[in-house]
């Protein structure tokens, strides 16, 4: 089931403050939408790992994204950002997309 963006924003943040110094996201190379959704909440590609396991008769490649502790900060500061109540207006629709603020500090796409 999808996670809310705001649950991931805690949950990452919840890691970090913890002391991990990585946070993965690993979805189906095939999962669109899942790479996409990575990306937007600020973690970076790292590449694939091929024939990693066989799901539903066919060998799936995973592919892997992370946000390391050193690149945490920024992230925090670009969800707080978009979560900020003057990024909503009254009918509750966001001025700034959360990929808008998040983009620009991805190390890799992919």
């Amino acid at each position: 089931t999808p996670v809310s963006t705001e649950a991931m924003y805690l949950m990452m943040k919840h890691v970090f403050t913890l002391g991990y110094r990585r946070y993965e996201w690993k979805c189906d190379t095939f999962n669109a939408p899942s790479r996409r959704a990575a990306q937007r909440f600020g973690f970076s590609y790292e590449g694939v790992f091929r024939q990693a396991t066989t799901y539903k008769n066919r060998t799936r490649d995973t592919a892997w994204y992370s946000i390391i502790d050193g690149e945490f900060p920024a992230i925090d500061a670009a969800f707080t950002q978009w979560l900020a109540p003057e990024n909503f207006d009254a009918q509750g629709k966001q001025r700034v997309a959360l990929s808008a603020l998040t983009g620009p500090l991805l190390k890799a796409r992919g």
